[in-house]
């Protein structure tokens, strides 16, 4: 079973996100911001992280560079999943490593689609 981290501060949009991919069959890990993301990732190994953009501390962005930089997690995969849709902030995410970028809202087959076009 796939091993999914969600890195969301909104605890609506983690529930949401979390109930999705578990009805998919996915098995979630939560991380309420990105520096208990970088915990749970060495604690869990997932093997994909979807993170939101916009959170305290340190944003999503920032997550993904400090994944793609660190050799240990440099082939972890990582979905943006935001509300920025414009397609400056898809091509800034895809600088910083992003894997794949969601806008939401979204579906879950959208959801999914992302997964699987990162996670072989």
């Amino acid at each position: 079973m796939t091993k999914v981290l969600v890195v969301e501060d909104m605890p609506s949009e983690m529930a949401f996100i979390s109930s999705l991919l578990r009805e998919a069959g996915y098995m979630v890990i939560e991380a309420l911001g990105a520096k208990e993301a970088l915990e749970k990732i060495s604690q869990y190994k997932p093997d994909v992280v979807i993170t939101d953009v916009v959170m305290p501390e340190m944003s999503g962005f920032e997550l993904c560079r400090a994944l793609k930089k660190n050799p240990e997690t440099e082939k972890l995969p990582v979905v943006v999943c935001s509300s920025k849709n414009q397609e400056l902030d898809r091509l800034w995410a895809m600088k910083q490593g992003a894997d794949a970028y969601v806008t939401k809202p979204f579906t879950r087959d959208d959801l999914v689609r992302a997964l699987k076009s990162v996670v072989m």
